[in-house]
């Protein structure tokens, strides 16, 4: 019974030990990876809106004025130029892929056209839906219009289909369906 007690007494020790070592590092990472995760963000949102110096962010209010709730969208940027002027916006949105969330962002120019998309994150399968952050799915999106929905193609041809991914039905699936109810938005919120 005394060895039972004392053996407790060691594991609890050990995992408090544990557990504030865990906390320790949790503490001095954090703030790290959050700084990362931010000039991630800068880097997508200045390569999707390169004609943009500036970018207004949302905030939480005007989000959901926008966005509505239960939306895919996280975060929409506006781009301003040097001299002031709207150039675009900026999406940053979730869609459910087939190994689970993607995240990614989605430009689009007050001109009504898509300037790109960029994968933040995504859990697809290796050879398959990872390839969504190949350059021939991602560039299939630059310059499409942005005032109706987009399909896919395995060779696109018409100016509302992207890229197909070969074997990844349910990611292109996803990703046409995240970016189309973005697009949902534009038109019915933003353009003008």
């Amino acid at each position: 019974m005394k060895d039972t007690v004392k053996l407790g007494v060691i594991l609890l020790v050990i995992s408090a030990v544990a557990a504030g070592l865990l906390g320790f590092s949790n503490a001095v990472t954090s703030e790290k990876i959050a700084e990362a995760d931010k000039i991630a963000n800068e880097q997508a949102r200045q390569k999707l809106l390169g004609e943009a110096e500036s970018f207004v962010t949302f905030d939480d209010s005007k989000l959901q004025e926008v966005a509505g709730s239960g939306s895919n969208i996280l975060e929409i940027s506006e781009g301003y130029d040097a001299s002031s002027n709207l150039v675009g916006y900026i999406f940053k949105a979730n869609t459910s892929g087939f190994g689970g969330d993607i995240q990614f962002m989605l430009g689009v120019s007050t001109e009504g056209h898509i300037t790109g998309i960029e994968i933040l994150s995504h859990s697809e399968s290796p050879g398959l839906g990872a390839n969504l952050e190949k350059s021939y799915f991602t560039d299939s999106f630059k310059g499409k219009s942005a005032k109706g929905d987009l399909t896919s193609a395995s060779e696109p041809t018409a100016d509302n289909e992207i890229q197909a991914l070969t074997s990844s039905t349910i990611t292109t699936n996803a990703m046409l369906d995240g970016v189309n109810k973005i697009l949902e938005i534009y038109n019915s919120k933003l353009a003008n």
